[in-house]
């Protein structure tokens, strides 16, 4: 891994907090993701589990986590199985965790060969009451293929049909919600890469400029300094492209007059940092744009405000929405009469501000959590807004990750550059 080795008390605290939220004598597996196949003899490239890699710290692909906290051997409590090397697989795909690597990064002393999986698991399941089994729970998934996971539940259920089943997702995500000191630590890394990217575009930045020539910058910053590469597939969307959210074509020029809006992140250690940038391509902004940047960036603030203990995302979204309105008065885009009469479950700031303010950020981009669980220290979301105008090609969107803590909201990435008179200031060199 280009990464730097993490404490092993991370993963040795994630698995103490997990066993506690089990059921009496429970049995838990988790699975690696799978190698995923493009075509001919082609794969992706791997991608390791988020909940295993919490839980265990292992970055290896066909890897097993078993805890079974009530285990009466005190050695069975908690093992890992690995896929063993050998010459072949040296030569061809290079080195395999040994056992010792194993048990230094996860900190877990029992460790077994996966051929070993299946024998060791029929010794301890009788002792089992429950079995909690994992799958990718989170409202935006969609999944058409049948995963590690999946494939393990179907035999696991048949194989075993008299015991009880339980899902391991709920706990996860009440876990994964909140952030360790050293979980913190590695996000404020993934946002300090994310900086030095965006430094080296401001000076990169100009007319004739492919989008793609911008997202190669991103690429070379992210990987010199450890990052696998971008969290997310980067957007690089340009004047009109701006106004479409998903925009990750990254194929038209850059021209004098654009503004160029930026969404990407860097990720470290699996941990993923997630901002938004918006400039103006020749160095400049026109007035309107500056208008439109400046109330998107009043709201920003306004809203990250709002990030503390005991709010909830539904009365942040709702306060975050009133401040838009306003903004997009100012604006000349709504009316006031209009938004008296609107209808409130539609509210009218939707037609330029269409997406949600902030999601939870750590191992995924879009982070597991619960909508409905108040805010709590260590719970770290994005801020967001942005305001789209197709008609006038404008599109901008600002966009920041923020700690709650008791004290009030931190911002992770304050030293990225946001005034607009910084981006002006930087990209003139």
């Amino acid at each position: 891994m280009k990464y730097q080795p993490i404490d092993k008390e991370l993963f040795c605290h994630n698995r103490r907090n997990f066993a506690h939220q089990l059921k009496p004598s429970s049995l838990a597996v988790f699975h690696s993701n799978d190698v995923m196949p493009t075509n001919a003899d082609g794969t992706m490239a791997f991608r390791q589990n988020s909940d295993l890699f919490y839980l265990s710290g292992i970055d290896q692909e066909e890897s097993i986590l078993l805890l079974f906290p009530d285990a009466r051997d005190e050695r069975m409590k908690e093992i890992l199985f690995l896929r063993e090397s050998n010459e072949h697989i040296l030569v061809w795909e290079g080195y395999k965790l040994t056992k010792e690597q194993a048990r230094e990064a996860s900190g877990i002393t029992t460790v077994y060969w996966l051929k070993d999986f299946k024998q060791v698991l029929n010794s301890l399941i009788a002792e089992a009451e429950h079995v909690y089994l994992n799958t990718n729970e989170h409202l935006r998934a969609v999944v058409e293929v049948e995963t590690r996971d999946a494939r393990f539940i179907k035999w696991c259920q048949q194989t075993y049909p008299l015991h009880r089943y339980e899902r391991s997702a709920p706990i996860m995500h009440q876990l994964r919600a909140i952030k360790s000191d050293i979980e913190i630590a590695l996000l404020r890394k993934a946002c300090h890469i994310t900086e030095l990217g965006f430094r080296r575009l401001l000076q990169f930045i100009r007319p004739g400029v492919m989008e793609y020539e911008v997202e190669a910058e991103i690429y070379h910053e992210f990987i010199r300094n450890r990052s696998r590469g971008p969290a997310y597939s980067s957007i690089i969307a340009s004047g009109e492209n701006a106004c479409i959210l998903h925009y990750t074509d990254n194929s038209r020029e850059c021209k004098d007059g654009d503004l160029l809006l930026m969404d990407f992140g860097a990720e470290y250690a699996n941990y993923a940092a997630d901002m938004t940038r918006t400039v103006p391509v020749n160095g400049k902004f026109t007035k309107r744009q500056r208008q439109v940047y400046d109330a998107v960036l009043r709201v920003m603030k306004a809203a990250i405000q709002m990030l503390v203990p005991g709010n909830s995302l539904d009365q942040y979204h709702a306060f975050v929405g009133t401040v838009m309105e306003n903004e997009l008065i100012g604006l000349g885009l709504l009316s006031e009469g209009d938004v008296r009469n609107q209808d409130p479950h539609n509210p009218l700031y939707r037609k330029y501000f269409m997406h949600g303010t902030s999601h939870f950020l750590g191992l995924d981009v879009h982070d597991v959590g619960s909508k409905y669980r108040p805010f709590e220290a260590g719970m770290v979301f994005t801020c967001e807004p942005g305001i789209y105008i197709r008609e006038e090609g404008i599109g901008v969107r600002l966009e920041n990750d923020i700690l709650v803590t008791k004290g009030g909201p931190v911002d992770l990435m304050k030293d990225i550059p946001l005034e607009a008179e910084d981006i002006e200031r930087l990209m003139k060199g």
